[in-house]
């Protein structure tokens, strides 16, 4: 799952695909579990970068190869190649920019044509806090969803140690040493994270629309 110069590892290693519009935070997840820093700069992706990242848990230490692919459109005709041997998965996109949500359905195609195991262990996630209502994609394909902050650090380990359970098959698997996050640029309240969680919640219960494709007019 490394690429040719990259040192393999003799512990669990799983190849994960981050995939999502340019702008969605790919990168900056990336770089913020590398190195505890959040990137306030956006430079675009050429291509695809693989970063190494390392977690510890209570059954011993996985690896996830982090293929971060360029959300470009004229890098599009690259992509298929990045996704073979494909494992995991992680579709992000922006609230604040609506267009980013309406592409994720081809994201989220184009992973499952070229590597069918993929859609089962899949992340959605929201680089965002908004209405929970809006979003609906991941409950018609059954996908988890989580909606991240790298500024706060809200959230910010839940689709990897989702996807580590998944793949492990250990539902009680857990992270037992956190990576060296930064401290949060901004501190979400407590009540606010509280509220907002319960309104994820409700907002699943809900009927499915037909089209979500206009949920953020």
């Amino acid at each position: 799952m490394a690429l040719p110069n990259q040192q393999t590892v003799d512990y669990p290693s799983f190849k994960l695909v981050i995939v999502g519009d340019g702008g969605t935070g790919k990168t900056t997840f990336v770089k913020r579990h590398l190195t505890g820093e959040f990137e306030k700069k956006y430079e675009p992706t050429i291509g695809v970068e693989v970063h190494p990242l390392d977690f510890f848990t209570n059954c011993g230490k996985i690896r996830f190869y982090c293929w971060d692919t360029a959300g470009q459109e004229k890098f599009g005709g690259l992509r298929d190649g990045y996704y073979i041997h494909g494992q995991c998965a992680i579709i992000m996109f922006d609230v604040t920019a609506r267009l980013t949500y309406k592409n994720v359905p081809t994201w989220h195609r184009d992973l499952c044509r070229c590597v069918e195991i993929l859609s089962l262990f899949m992340v959605f996630v929201l680089t965002a806090l908004c209405q929970a209502k809006q979003v609906t994609f991941h409950r018609k394909k059954n996908l988890q969803y989580y909606e991240i902050s790298a500024k706060s650090n809200y959230n910010f380990e839940k689709p990897f140690l989702y996807l580590a359970r998944k793949l492990s098959g250990d539902p009680n698997l857990h992270f037992v040493e956190s990576p060296a996050l930064a401290p949060p640029e901004v501190h979400i309240d407590l009540a606010a994270q509280q509220q907002h969680e319960a309104e994820l919640a409700a907002a699943a219960s809900q009927p499915l629309p037909d089209d979500d494709d206009d949920a953020f007019e």
